[in-house]
């Protein structure tokens, strides 16, 4: 089975607000994904939209896989160097400020073809 993967490093966004729009489209239909990923209010949700279509065009160009087809079979974030910064604050002070980085790792994989066993359906023909 074929898997097409796609990474974005170093986002400069948190992990935590990029997983909410992970969490989102994992396991769903491509297309659908897309869909999602095109209307979501989401700061986050464009950047994975981009990853998206990069992987959708690694797997048409690389394998010749048709989108309607596949499926975000994995997709998950990692943190990534955190930048330290200061900031002034009352009373000449100067408090730390983390900004932090994300690393996207995108799986698609295609999805299986459901296949009807014949077997269960006497079974329920027959109980009736």
């Amino acid at each position: 089975m074929q898997e097409v993967t796609a990474k974005l490093r170093f986002l400069r966004m948190g992990p935590r607000k990029v997983r909410l729009i992970a969490d989102m489209i994992r396991g769903k239909k491509v297309s659908r994904a897309l869909d999602l990923l095109s209307v979501m209010p989401k700061r986050a949700a464009r950047p994975v939209l981009k990853l998206l279509n990069s992987a959708v065009a690694n797997a048409k160009h690389n394998f010749s896989l048709a989108m309607e087809d596949l499926k975000v079979a994995q997709i998950y974030v990692d943190g990534g160097p955190v930048l330290k910064r200061w900031m002034p604050k009352a009373h000449g002070r100067a408090t730390p400020v983390r900004e932090r980085t994300s690393h996207i790792n995108l799986v698609l994989s295609p999805m299986e073809k459901k296949v009807k066993d014949e077997n269960k359906s006497k079974k329920l023909k027959i109980k009736n």
